[in-house]
Order: structure tokens, then C-alpha cells, then sequence
């Protein structure tokens, strides 16, 4: 029998990826005031992500998953997150009439703040400085002032969440996110590109179609769904200090919630069974994702599987794989078969980012070709073991920058210093994310014509 899960049970285990903070009492004290704090989501708001991420598993949706690599303070500010809304928007229209279903939109956003590392320390010219672990911890400026973990960073970042939510609520309720503004969505440098055309093209069918339905009565005034859509938000649950902070009981059902965001995930490195990030997304009911790398055996899937999804919820638990457009095909099988036989109800998502990096002039990229390429693989596998291939998470931005070599404006390794804005890993430009969507489209196009996946039979 598990033992009993509290929100501060993860304390008594093995924890790795945390910073240390040199003073102990001034985290406490920030620990202690973010517990008075308003949740940021709400248990409703969880639970009906969670039964549409259950359709998700059954065919019925896509997931669509996507935002910041690390948000930043800096960056914050009303027309960073206007463009992000705007791309998602677009990419989850081209996705849903290529697979003619519902689109889940989670966003990477008001709340991905906490980045793991593979090192604890960074050297640059022969000085040692800790990690840069995002902005909830320290500042990315290589100085060692910058580098200490501040709790009151902490702070900052809920309230940098709650403005951010503030502005995505209103968005995706009050009007934007309206069905007639469809071609309102198309910013300038996508509009001019190879993707540009086509999103025009794709924005004439829905007009078109809007203007027949507005003929026999059906408008944006009197059908709320044409006019407002779902908008849920995840982060990666790694500064568990700053998530039991923000676990309430709920008062309508008595079970525990992570309110800091709708979905959460458990990263690659994080992911030990017996360790302190398992304990603690176990216990709140929130729906989970688990990162899916190269070292992840059959059986320790599995294992976790049960541990974080014990009553085998649909809609709990999504499989976020992330192998490589080299690797992928390796290992993915495997990891399907293992868990069709063991009967467990998950969500398969693709991650084709962060099995890609690479580094060339000195940056870290990844070449568009290779995100592309463990997409169709994604794709391929699971059509061979007649599953069904439920999202894709993506980290990508509104803005127009040169962090991914390749896509249709051809980015080159040259160019990547010339719009470099990201604060930790490449993300996907608007029209490569674009492009993106419209692969995927064809993808599940294709595979609505052919019947196949569990159709027939998991923005």
C-alpha cells in the first residue's frame, strides 16, 4: 500500500534539479506567505482539462501543448503574450481542420518559470558561477550577484502568473479568440510568408463558412463557443517548495490541487520513482505529464504509470515522448507496446524539440528539419502499432526570431545572432510553428481518410 501523500510528503525523499538557497529563513518566510496567497487556477478548471484530455486518449481531440522554453521577466508585457495567443490560436485552427476534431489548447505559459540543467555550475573565460535555473531562482546575467537563488524571486513570478492568466482569460473569453477575426490573427512577417498564404487560404474557408452559418442564424452573438474558446496553462512542477506553497483542498470534492497551473509535467531528469517530483505529482489531481528520453525502460514506465495514475484515470496522465528524430524510432515501440499491454488509458504527445539541440556558431539551435522529421516518425510508429498519436508540445513564441535554423524562410546558422532572444533553449518562430501545424494537419488528415488509430477501433 502507497503511503499517505501530504503536499509536504515529497520532503522526506531524494530530490535533485533544486537550487540551494543560502538563506533558509527567508525562503521559509516566502514559502509561508505564497500559502495565503489566491489560487491561480481552479479545481473546476482542472477537471474539465482532464475530461478533455480523456477524449484526447480516445481519438476524439488533439492536444496541443506549447509556449515558453523559460518565461522571463523581462520579456513580460501585454504584446509578448497577445502574439503568443494570436500564433496558438492559429496553429490549433490549421490543426483542427486537418483533423476535424477538437484542439485542447495548453499553454507553456504563467508558470514556466524553472528550467532543470545538466550542470550545476557554468564557467565562461575561466570564472565558475551556479546555473542559470530561471527566473523564479536567479538571474541569467553571468555575474555572481546574479547567480544566488533569491526566494522573493519566487513572488515575482506568481504575480508576473496571475497578470499573465489575467490577460489569457480575457483573450480567450472576451472576444479575441472569435471566429470572425480570423484573419485579424495573421501578424506581418507571417503573412508574408509561405505559410502566410496558405493560413490566408485556409482563413477564407472559415470565413466563407461563418457567412453561411451567419445566413441561417447562427452567429458569434448567440453561439458563445464561435466567439470563446478553453485556454488552460502548465509548467514543469520542479520548484516543489513554490508548488506545495500553492496546493489547496478542494472544497467541492476534498482532494488536493496544484493551483500554480491546469497541467503539470515531470521532466526527463526528474522522473525517479522513489524520489521527491514523483511523491509530489502522485498526490494532486491535477492532469500530469511525464517526459518520455532515451533512458526510460519499458517496465520503469510502467511502474510509473501506476504510481502517478494508480486508478488508471482517463485524461490523467499524458506521455510526453522526446527521443530525437534519430533515436525515436528505437524507442517509442517499445514503450507503446509495453503500455497497450499493460492496458493503461495515457495520452501519447510528441516533443520534437529536446531531443534536436544541437550548437552551431556558438548557439544552441535546432535545425526545423529534424523537429519536422521525429514528428512523421511520431506519426509513423503509432499508425504501425495501431495507436493513436494525441499532441505535439512544442516550445515556440508570437515573436519573429532566429533561434531554429531552417522552416520556409530558411534560417541559417549565420542568422541565428540576429533576433536570439530566448533565455534558455530555441524556440520554434511563428511561421515555423506554423508550419509545424500544417505537417501535423496532414498528418491527421491522413489518417482520418485511411480509418486507422482508435478511431476506428490520444492550442
Amino acid at each position: 500500500m502507497a503511503q499517505t501523500w501530504t503536499p509536504e510528503s515529497w520532503r522526506k525523499k531524494p530530490i535533485l534539479q533544486v537550487p540551494t538557497y543560502p538563506d533558509r529563513k527567508a525562503l521559509e518566510e516566502v514559502e509561508a506567505r505564497l500559502r495565503t496567497y489566491p489560487p491561480l487556477v481552479f479545481a473546476g478548471e482542472a477537471r474539465a482539462l482532464k475530461k478533455q484530455l480523456a477524449a484526447v486518449g480516445e481519438g476524439k481531440g488533439f492536444l496541443l501543448q506549447g509556449g515558453d522554453c523559460a518565461e522571463s521577466f523581462a520579456e513580460h508585457g501585454a504584446d509578448t503574450i497577445r502574439d503568443f495567443f494570436r500564433v496558438f490560436l492559429q496553429m490549433a485552427i490549421v490543426l483542427t481542420f486537418g483533423g476535424s476534431k477538437p484542439v485542447v489548447k495548453v499553454g507553456r505559459i504563467a508558470g514556466q518559470f524553472a528550467k532543470p540543467r545538466s550542470s550545476d555550475n557554468e564557467t565562461k573565460d575561466g570564472v565558475t558561477l551556479p546555473s542559470y535555473r530561471g527566473d523564479i531562482i536567479n538571474g541569467i546575467d553571468f555575474t555572481e550577484e546574479s547567480r544566488v537563488p533569491d526566494p522573493n524571486r519566487q513572488e515575482m513570478a506568481y504575480r508576473q502568473s496571475a497578470a499573465t492568466l489575467n490577460l489569457l482569460r480575457a483573450f480567450a473569453q472576451g472576444g479575441y479568440a472569435n471566429l470572425e477575426n480570423v484573419h485579424q490573427w495573421m501578424m506581418g512577417f507571417v503573412a508574408d510568408s509561405p505559410q502566410g498564404e496558405r493560413y490566408k487560404e485556409l482563413a477564407d474557408r472559415i470565413s466563407e463558412t461563418m457567412d453561411f452559418m451567419r445566413s441561417i442564424g447562427i452567429t458569434a452573438d448567440n453561439y458563445a463557443r464561435l466567439r470563446e474558446t478553453d485556454f488552460y496553462t502548465s509548467h514543469e512542477a520542479l520548484l516543489l517548495g513554490y508548488e506545495e506553497a500553492l496546493t489547496r483542498v478542494d472544497s467541492t470534492s476534498g482532494e488536493w490541487y496544484a493551483t500554480s497551473g491546469h497541467m503539470l509535467w515531470i521532466g526527463d531528469r526528474t522522473r525517479q520513482a522513489d524520489h521527491a517530483h514523483i511523491e509530489y505529482c502522485r498526490g494532486v489531481r491535477n492532469p500530469i505529464g511525464l517526459k518520455c528520453g532515451p533512458s526510460i525502460e519499458a517496465d520503469d514506465l510502467v511502474n510509473l504509470i501506476d504510481i502517478l495514475n494508480p486508478s488508471n484515470e482517463p485524461g490523467r496522465l499524458t506521455l510526453i515522448a522526446r527521443f530525437g528524430h534519430d533515436k525515436v524510432e528505437d524507442h517509442l515501440p517499445r514503450l507503446i507496446r509495453a503500455v497497450e499491454r499493460e492496458g493503461k488509458k495515457v495520452v501519447w504527445s510528441c516533443d520534437p524539440m529536446h531531443g534536436n539541440t544541437i550548437t552551431a556558431n556558438g548557439y544552441k539551435t535546432r535545425p526545423f528539419e529534424r523537429v519536422l522529421a521525429e514528428v512523421e516518425k511520431f506519426f509513423e510508429i503509432h499508425r504501425a502499432e495501431g495507436t493513436y498519436p494525441g499532441g505535439i508540445h512544442v516550445e515556440m513564441t508570437g515573436k519573429n526570431v532566429t533561434e531554429c535554423t531552417g522552416g520556409a524562410r530558411a534560417v541559417s546558422e549565420d542568422e541565428l545572432s540576429n533576433r536570439y532572444h530566448t533565455h534558455c533553449d530555441p524556440r520554434l518562430n511563428a511561421d515555423q510553428a506554423l508550419e509545424l501545424a500544417f505537417l501535423i494537419a496532414e498528418n491527421l488528415k491522413q489518417d482520418r481518410a485511411n480509418g486507422e488509430g482508435r478511431i476506428a477501433i490520444s492550442a
